[in-house]
């Protein structure tokens, strides 16, 4: 299995975990970074997943830093099994797992991990792989 088919798959097992904010244990429920994380050390990743974060405000330039320090790598063709960084409104980020016609993320609104079908409705501010040897 490839990495970004490891990624996809570790996300899509994720979708029906309830939501919490800041949550990181499937058992407890997780944010968008939760489902992040989850899915790439699915897929390899040993590094840390930005997560140190408010529910508003912060900065889109040192949030992209953080993630291109990460050992992620920036990629600017999005595949399945990236992770996007998106802006969900005024200084408001979200995290989601590209899939297949798609993506996964942590809907705060549904209480819940969903797949989202078609594009994101936020514009998308980066977007990293999961790479290794």
């Amino acid at each position: 299995m490839t990495r970004a088919a490891a990624v996809v798959a570790a996300a899509e097992a994720l979708i029906g975990v309830g939501f919490r904010l800041q949550g990181r244990v499937p058992a407890h429920g997780l944010d968008c970074v939760g489902v992040a994380a989850l899915a790439a050390r699915a897929g390899g990743f040993d590094g840390d997943i930005p997560g140190d974060y408010a529910l508003r405000g912060g900065d889109a330039a040192t949030l992209i830093a953080r993630f291109d320090a990460s050992g992620l790598a920036r990629v600017g063709d999005p595949a399945p099994g990236d992770i996007a960084l998106f802006a969900a409104g005024p200084a408001q980020f979200h995290l989601a797992v590209l899939v297949a016609g798609g993506l996964i993320h942590a809907d705060a609104v549904l209480r819940r991990v969903v797949a989202r079908p078609g594009a994101a409705p936020w514009p998308m501010l980066g977007c990293w792989r999961v790479t290794g040897d």
